[in-house]
Formats: structure tokens, sequence, C-alpha cells
């Protein structure tokens, strides 16, 4: 278990807060989110990356989970914000996020999303495409406004993840390709560009990842595009920015590593290539999404059927399932549930955790072992702070779950459950139906 559950007197608690009585004040399905655990993995990247090397900044990519109490947590803990959407964008906006630390990435920015961008004088935006660059320069003319920005690249590197969250391969719908003449060609435009500061490039290798080999030799190739670039238009570049993407625990089989066994190895990299062309070492950044929040959710449910199919399995049946997670039906991800009370009793079966929806693949945890269970118990599944409210939807018409943030004894609402009238509020019947 994560260090901000415990267990007292045979009860699961969220750090202070004893999940069976949140479960009964807010109901079910609940996202109950850790604030304690959040402040400790943003301490985290300060201990071992911020505060350890120069000019170097973390941006948290709010994709995993963006609320607008969790973009007050960020902008106090000091970080910029990642954002990939006008709707992202926009929250961050309404909570008052400072808008010169908003670092606005995505591979398809309409031209709403990119006038908003502009006129809110977003730090910086990330080009995926020449199409947005010529879109972007543009919308800097229309409104006499100048923006920063960064290149995404397309490094070419494989990382060991599942196919649909690995980013930096070359067959990829994200970032600029490397052929020299598309590279180039957009640099060369974007420094004669008046409203336009290139800052230097970006790159994503993947998401939960173990290994540092990915990140280390995108690194590399990212250095030596930023060397010829330098070489070919004398320009100095100010930024590099290497993405996140570091794992966290979601079961026993994995293993996690800390955030230094990234960031040294990229920083070494990168001040070795350095001092090896004599170049002046670039603004490093950093963004972790998942890394921040992921472990510290923990989402309740309450078990209704149970079938027992004798020689075969056990359905234990909660009240959500894939529009709530979507992410084992999505990608095949593992999750480690218990039950919110007797945590700790012995197994006495193996059982299939699904989910209420009508698809036989809203299945969220196979094989998992429990003690004999009644309908009416809450299971508490672990590491659901990432991906999960993020990726919710209405399918079969399902209520998305309320959110409650607690910080030790202390649980307040940052997501209020829905109801069936919010389900249909935005529905229009035309008169010759009514």
């Amino acid at each position: 278990m994560h260090n901000h559950i415990q267990v007292k007197e045979n009860n699961l608690y969220i750090e202070g807060c004893r999940a069976t009585e949140l479960a009964e004040k807010y109901g079910t399905p609940l996202y109950v989110l850790s604030e304690n655990s959040i402040r400790e993995k943003c301490q985290m990247v300060k201990n071992d990356f911020l505060n350890k090397y120069p000019n170097t900044h973390a941006a948290y990519a709010s994709k995993a989970l963006l609320t607008s109490s969790l973009v007050k947590l960020i902008e106090q803990e000091g970080f910029y914000m990642d954002v990939v959407s006008g709707g992202e964008l926009y929250t961050a906006i309404h909570a008052k996020f400072p808008s010169e630390r908003i670092i606005f990435h995505g591979n398809n920015k309409s031209l709403e999303e990119l006038e908003m961008a502009v006129k809110n004088q977003v730090g910086r935006i990330v080009v995926d495409n020449l199409y947005e660059l010529e879109a972007l320069s543009t919308i800097c003319r229309a409104l006499n406004r100048k923006t920063h920005v960064l290149f995404r690249i397309t490094p070419g590197v494989s990382s060991s993840t599942h196919d649909y969250i690995a980013t930096g391969k070359k067959d990829s719908k994200f970032g600029i390709s490397l052929d020299e003449s598309i590279i180039f060609s957009a640099v060369e435009t974007v420094l004669n560009d008046p409203f336009i500061t290139f800052l230097g490039f970006h790159f994503h290798v993947g998401s939960q990842i173990f290994d540092n080999a990915s990140h280390v030799s995108a690194t590399e190739i990212a250095l030596e595009l930023v060397k010829k670039a330098h070489e070919q238009f004398g320009y100095d570049f100010k930024e590099l920015n290497v993405g996140g993407g570091f794992g966290i625990k979601y079961t026993d089989s994995c293993e996690p590593q800390k955030i230094g066994y990234f960031v040294d190895a990229i920083m070494a990299t990168i001040a070795a290539f350095c001092k090896d062309n004599e170049m002046a070492m670039p603004s490093v950044f950093i963004e972790p999404g998942r890394f921040i929040v992921g472990e510290a959710g923990t989402t309740l449910y309450t078990v209704g059927s149970i079938k027992k199919i004798p020689d075969i399995r056990t359905y234990v049946a909660i009240d959500g399932g894939m529009t709530d997670n979507i992410r084992p039906a999505l990608y095949q991800a593992k999750y480690q549930a218990t039950m919110a009370k007797r945590p700790f009793a012995d197994t006495t079966q193996t059982v299939t955790l699904c989910g209420k929806c009508c698809e036989t693949g809203d299945i969220l945890i196979e094989n998992l072992p429990l003690p004999e269970i009644n309908s009416g118990e809450i299971i508490a599944v672990f590491s659901t702070g990432a991906y999960n409210y993020a990726m919710a939807s209405h399918y079969n018409k399902h209520l998305i779950p309320a959110m409650v943030l607690v910080n030790g004894d202390q649980s307040n609402v940052i997501i209020r459950r829905e109801t069936f009238e919010d389900l249909v509020q935005y529905d229009e019947i035309p008169g010759y139906l009514k």
C-alpha cells in the first residue's frame, strides 16, 4: 500500500479518513484524492530535480487529472502547468493559474484554441506540426501579439510500454519529423517570424516507463538536432523539454524508479554534450503528470451482484466500471484492490471484479484474491488518480462519480456528484418532435 493508505482497527484509512465513512458520507463510486500524497510527490521533484540542478523547471501534465482545486495545489507548489486542449487551458485560466506558467500542447489545436492561448498570453505553445505554425503566425499578426514556442519533435525511439501510450516512435501522430528538409525549414520559418520567439525543442517518449534508456536516447537525438540547427542558423537555443512518462506503482509487479533515476541520466547527458561541443546549457523542463497524482487516488465502490459459476469463475460486480476507469478495457491496465473493511482478512477465493456496463470487456481486475464478500460491502481500488476521472464517460448514461480531496482527517468535495438531470441538460428536442 502507499504511504497515505493505512489500516487501523481492521479498517482502511486514506490519510486520516476511514474509507467506509467516506463511502457512506459521499456515496459510491467515489474518487478519493490524497492531498499529502500529491504534495509529497511535488517535493520529490523539487529535491531530486529543481533544487539539484540550476535553470530547471517542472510542469504538471494536467491530462492525467485536472480540476480547479488541483490547479490551485499545483500553483502553490510553484510548478508550471502543461495543458493539451482548450478545455484544459480554460480550466487553468478559470482557476487563475498564472498564464506565463502555462505550456500548451496538442497535435491538432483548433484555431479557436490557439487564439485563446495567444489572447491569454500563455508562456509557451508547443508547435506540433507545420499547419499549426502557419495558423499561429496568422493569429499572432491579427491580434498584434507575440508568443513563445517550442517545436515538438518525433525522436524515433521505442519505449518499454504499451503501444497506445508510446509516443516517441517515428511512426507517430505527434511531432515534427526529423527529416532535415522538414525540421530545418520549420526552424528557418519561425526564426524569421517577428511575432514568434523560438525557444527550442520538446519530445515525449511515452508513459508509464520504468527504464531511462528511451529518455536518454531521445535527449541525445534532440541535442544533435540543436547542434546542427545552431551550426546552420547561428541561433542559441534556450530550452529543452524532455517530457515525462515516469512510471508509478499500480501492482506489486511494478518496480517504479525514483525520479532522480531519470533526470540524473538526462542532465548528465545534456551536461556532457554541451561541454564537448562548447555550448551553453539550456533550460531543462520535465512534465510529470501520472507521477504526481496517480498513486494519490483511490476509488471506492459498493459491491452489488455476486455471480458464482462453478469450476469457472466468480464475478463480483461493483457500482462503477469502465465509465469511471476505462484503462483496463483500453489497454489491459492492471490494478490492485482490497476490502475497505477487514482488508487483511484471509483470502478464500479469486474473483473477477467487473463493472455494470453492457460490455463483456467491462472488467476492472481479473484474478483478485478476496475473502468471502457480501453485497453492500466497499471495495477500494488503488492508484486511480491518473487517467480515471480524466477519461471518464457517460456510456450507458452512467453518472460520473464525485471526487473528494482528503487532508488528514478532513475531506472536501472537489467534483460534485452528477445527477440524472445533468445527463439531459444539453438535450434539445426539435419542435416537430414535441
